[in-house]
């Protein structure tokens, strides 16, 4: 399996929304938390760890 990088969300701006709306009531560390553990359970699903390896170097990429 190979990471996706095409566009693969169904209403991506309700998807967006929503994720911003699950943080909306938090503090910056609960948001940071909630992030990290968002980031867990969807690594999990993947499971893949070329593809979470892949992910992790494009999000490094993309941030610097």
């Amino acid at each position: 399996m190979m990471l996706n990088l095409s566009p693969n969300i169904a209403d991506p701006d309700d998807f967006y929304a929503e994720l911003i709306n699950s943080q909306r009531d938090l503090d910056e560390e609960q948001a940071l938390r909630m992030n990290a553990r968002l980031i867990l359970l969807l690594a999990n699903h993947i499971g893949d760890r070329t593809v979470l390896a892949e992910a992790i170097a494009c999000a490094r990429v993309a941030g610097g």
